[in-house]
């Protein structure tokens, strides 16, 4: 099956800001492309507005003015949904609400000929669900763009659970012509990029409400150590908080209410606050002008140890050892066939975060994960009231003098990073065990849909196939609650890894 002919003409029903970006796209790609909003007038203003964009792109040179030409030649603003009559496919980008889909899918099904592909852009419905009200279920399918459309890459083509092969197929190709990056993904709350991110945002409120950290210290850490492009609080601030909690919202009710999709009370009181984000000049952060910008907790300089001992493997953290030698710092290897840490001068511990805590233990200090030890640029220690002053201030000094700025956060199991990034794993393990993605789409999807500096499995490479595993099981075992529990598919992939390396 391959994709639409450009002969073939498009219907965009919806003109917000999806509707019209979708459109644009599939108009530069060189389709007909006709517009319909239920409002009278909307899909000439829109039409006017795509147009307007078209200008630009000629402006920078994007876009030659005689392709601007033909391309507005080809869009047509349409009264009534009975123009689209002769469309080879309609995607719909209108409110979010089932029922109102379901009516105007019912209502194309009677206009469009047979062989029309049907397409739904929801980000929170199931395709499933609203394809249930049709003849034909079997030519629906989820078309998700990302926003900007024009400027994105990915799409999600969403498989409900009457798609015949053939329609997903077909959407796949077109959206592939038409110069878009799509996936592959079976219809599950969420897809693909809002089910697996989830994490991000969670695990980065969660530390906030366990008083740990502010959010401008959690936002540093995921950029500047964990390599995440924004952290969660200034990203969902640019989201919208309304529309960031809706989706957690969703999902979590999609799922029965599974605890590993809660909700944050900490969100949800912003948005009841009216706070939602830079829309409102109000969210985690004060956007009004002349407010103060919000500045992550940096520790002050300390001295570095004069020397320190390694004992046992660092796995993720094994590049440490390369820099704390170039800092010229006296390191001393010790064979250690019980856990992996570094020794201070003091005597105290300095431990990669593994779900344990600092108060369990005599003196330790963990230090989070972060992507690239190397690029880092700034690292977050976590210490209990039992940890000796002295202890923090050699910990502090070590990766200060390895050029990293140091956040000191409460001592809250598995840190920013290590934490965020495990359950990321675990959630994108599951999903294929479930048959929702392959790990090549799910890997496309979060790194072109959400930016993310690696997918997944490609993190989970990195890191050793137990690692994530090894854990959330540690978190689980402090916080019985469901939410850290590993699934079974990690479990079974670090499992298998064990037996094949004959350990037990």
């Amino acid at each position: 099956m391959t994709a639409l002919d450009l002969s073939s003409p498009v219907a965009v029903v919806g003109t917000g800001t999806m509707g019209q970006g979708i459109a644009q796209v599939a108009l530069v790609a060189g389709h007909p492309v006709r517009l319909h909003d239920a409002v009278p007038g909307r899909a000439r203003e829109a039409a006017e507005a795509i147009g307007a964009r078209l200008d630009r792109l000629v402006a920078k040179d994007r876009l030659t003015a005689a392709e601007r030409d033909a391309a507005r030649a080809r869009l047509t603003p349409a009264a009534d949904l009975a123009d689209l009559a002769d469309c080879a496919l309609v995607v719909e980008a209108v409110l979010e609400r089932l029922d109102v889909k379901q009516q105007l899918f019912r209502d194309l099904e009677e206009i469009v000929g047979e062989d029309c592909l049907l397409a739904t852009n929801t980000s929170s419905l199931s395709v499933t669900a609203i394809a249930g009200a049709l003849r034909h279920p079997g030519r629906f399918v989820g078309l998700h763009f990302f926003n900007p459309a024009p400027l994105l890459p990915l799409v999600e083509v969403v498989s409900g659970f009457a798609t015949d092969v053939t329609s997903a197929t077909r959407a796949y190709e077109t959206a592939r012509a038409w110069g878009k990056t799509p996936v592959a993904c079976a219809d599950t709350p969420g897809f693909i990029v809002n089910r697996i991110a989830r994490p991000f945002y969670a695990e980065a409120f969660a530390v906030l409400e366990s008083q740990a950290a502010d959010p401008a210290t959690i936002d540093a850490v995921l950029r500047e150590c964990g390599g995440f492009r924004m952290g969660a609080f200034e990203l969902t601030d640019l989201i919208g908080q309304d529309v960031n909690e809706a989706v957690t919202h969703s999902v979590w009710q999609s799922f029965f209410q599974d605890v590993r999709f809660t909700p944050s009370l900490a969100q949800r009181r912003l948005v009841e606050s009216g706070r939602l984000g830079r829309k409102s000049g109000h969210g985690w952060y004060d956007y009004a002008d002349g407010a103060e910008r919000a500045v992550p907790h940096t520790a002050e300089q300390e001295r570095p140890p004069v020397h320190v001992t390694v004992e046992g493997d660092l796995g993720p953290a094994a590049e440490l050892l390369t820099l704390i030698r170039e800092a010229g710092i006296p390191l001393r290897e010790e064979e250690e066939d019980q856990g992996t840490r570094l020794v201070l001068p003091s005597g105290g511990q300095l431990v990669l975060a593994d779900g344990q805590t600092s108060v369990e233990f005599r003196d330790v200090v963990y230090f989070d994960l972060a992507l690239d030890y190397r690029r880092a640029t700034r690292i977050a220690l976590s210490a209990s009231r039992d940890t000796s002053p002295q202890t923090l201030a050699e910990a502090t000094g070590l990766f200060q003098a390895l050029g990293k700025d140091v956040s000191v956060i409460g001592d809250v199991p598995g840190m920013i990073v290590a934490r965020t990034v495990a359950r990321i794993v675990d959630l994108a393990h599951e999903a294929v065990a479930k048959g929702v993605a392959t790990e090549e789409d799910i890997d496309t999807a979060m790194r072109l849909g959400v930016n993310y500096p690696l997918g997944p499995f490609e993190w989970g490479r990195r890191l050793g196939r137990g690692w994530a595993y090894e854990l959330l099981d540690d978190l689980h075992l402090r916080d019985p609650s469901g939410r850290y529990a590993p699934s079974l598919a990690l479990y079974r992939h670090a499992y298998a890894t064990d037996k094949r390396e004959g350990t037990s």
